[in-house]
C-alpha cells in the first residue's frame, strides 16, 4: 500500500480521522497512514492543517481578477501582499500547475511580472504607498522562489527577465552604508534591507549571479547597527537601541546570508531568544508581533531543534487561537491578508517546501 503524503490530507481539508475511515477503501488506507506519527512533522497537529487550509482558502479566495492582493485592512501595498500571499502558498507545495491553490499561484506569477519595470524595480502604479522597496523585495523573493517550478516556456524567460532586473536593481540600490531603504539608493534602514537580502538569496538559490560584494556590504551594516544588548537598531541614523522586530529579522537574514555561527549572529539570536523567553504572550513587536514572528520562526527553525521545540508549539497554538471564523488572521492592524500570509507561513515551516527559509 502506498503511504499517503501531506498532499492527501491537505486536499481532503484535514477532515476528520473517524468520517474518513467509515468511507473505507482507498480513503480509509489514508487515515491509516496519517495514523502513522511520522506523516506529519513533529509538532504539527491535524487541527495545525485544518487551520492553514482554512487560511489559506481565504487568501484563495481575497485575490483579485488580476492576481493580485491587497491587504485587507484599509491599505494597500499590493506588490508586497502579492509576494507574501504567494510564498504562503508555495509554503504549501502548489506551484503554478499543481495543487489546490495553483490557479492562484500562477495569477499571482502574472501580476508581479506585469509589475516588473525597465529600472528593474517590481512595483504598481501606486508605488505600494510610496515606500516600493519593500514590494519589491518580497516580489523578488516570491518570483526567485517559484521561478524552477514554471513550466510554461514564454512565462518562465519574463519571470526570468523580471529576477535578473530586479536582482541588479537591488545591487545598484544599495547605500553605502550597505543597507537599503523605502526607495532605491536614498538611505538604509532594517526592515527593508531584510527583505532585499532575502530576495536576493532566493534568487541565488535558484541560479541567478548575485554578486558576493552586496551580501558582505549588507552583512556588515547589520554588524554596524548592533547595540551592546546584541540586537540590532531601526537604522544607523536612529540609535535608539535594540528593536525586537528588527533584531528578529536580523537572525533570519544573517542565516540567509550564511552567517550562521559569525558573532553578529550569535549574539543577535541570543538577544532575540532571551526576550521571546522572557516576555509571555504573542505579543513581542510592540505593535508589530506578526512581523516579528515571520522572521523569529524563520531564525529558531534554521536555529536548530533547541530553540524550535520550545518556540513553535507555543506559536503554533496562539495562532489557532487568534483565527477568525473566516479563516483569517489580522496582522499587526495592517489586514487580513498580511495577516494569515504570515500565520500561514510559520505554521508550514517545518515541511520544507520553502528552501530559503532551510539551513
Amino acid at each position: 500500500m502506498s503511504v499517503a503524503t501531506r498532499r492527501d490530507f491537505l486536499r481532503l481539508g484535514g477532515v476528520a480521522a473517524p468520517a474518513l475511515a467509515a468511507g473505507g477503501g482507498w480513503l480509509a488506507g489514508v487515515v491509516s497512514a496519517l495514523a502513522v506519527e511520522e506523516v506529519l512533522p513533529k509538532h504539527v497537529t491535524p487541527e495545525t492543517i485544518r487551520a492553514v487550509v482554512k487560511g489559506l482558502d481565504y487568501l484563495a479566495a481575497q485575490q483579485a481578477d488580476d492576481g493580485s492582493w491587497i491587504t485587507g485592512g484599509g491599505q494597500v501595498y499590493p506588490v508586497a501582499m502579492t509576494g507574501l500571499a504567494g510564498m504562503a502558498l508555495l509554503a504549501h507545495g502548489d506551484t503554478p500547475t499543481r495543487g489546490k491553490y495553483s490557479r492562484n499561484v500562477q495569477g499571482a506569477v502574472e501580476y508581479l511580472v506585469r509589475c516588473g519595470t525597465e529600472t528593474g524595480l517590481i512595483t504598481g502604479p501606486g508605488q505600494d504607498g510610496g515606500i516600493p522597496m519593500h514590494g519589491h523585495g518580497f516580489a523578488l523573493l516570491f518570483l526567485a522562489s517559484v521561478y524552477g517550478m514554471i513550466t510554461k516556456e514564454a512565462l518562465r524567460k519574463q519571470v526570468q527577465t523580471v529576477v535578473r532586473k530586479a536582482v541588479v536593481l537591488t545591487s545598484q540600490g544599495q547605500s553605502g552604508a550597505g543597507g537599503w531603504t523605502y526607495t532605491p539608493g536614498t538611505g538604509d534602514e532594517g526592515s527593508v534591507t531584510v527583505t532585499q537580502v532575502q530576495g536576493l538569496r532566493a534568487a541565488q538559490n535558484a541560479g541567478f549571479l548575485v554578486p558576493r560584494s552586496v551580501i558582505e556590504e549588507a552583512v556588515k551594516y547589520l554588524d554596524k547597527c548592533r547595540t551592546p544588548e546584541g540586537g540590532i537598531q531601526y537604522s544607523l541614523s536612529s540609535p535608539t537601541g535594540p528593536r525586537l522586530p528588527i533584531s528578529a529579522a536580523a537572525v533570519a537574514t544573517l542565516y540567509n546570508a550564511g552567517q550562521f555561527d559569525g558573532p553578529i549572529a550569535t549574539d543577535c539570536l541570543k538577544y532575540v531568544w532571551d526576550q521571546f523567553r522572557t516576555v509571555e504572550g504573542w505579543s513581542k513587536g510592540g505593535g508589530h508581533d506578526y512581523y516579528a514572528h515571520l522572521y523569529a520562526s524563520q531564525g529558531f527553525y534554521m536555529a536548530g531543534d533547541a530553540y524550535w521545540d520550545e518556540y513553535f508549539p507555543r506559536a503554533r497554538d496562539q495562532l489557532l487561537a487568534q483565527q477568525q471564523p473566516d479563516g483569517s488572521w489580522n496582522g499587526d492592524g495592517i489586514g487580513q491578508v498580511f495577516g494569515t500570509s504570515v500565520a500561514a507561513i510559520i505554521l508550514q515551516l517545518p515541511f520544507k517546501f520553502l528552501p530559503v527559509f532551510q539551513r
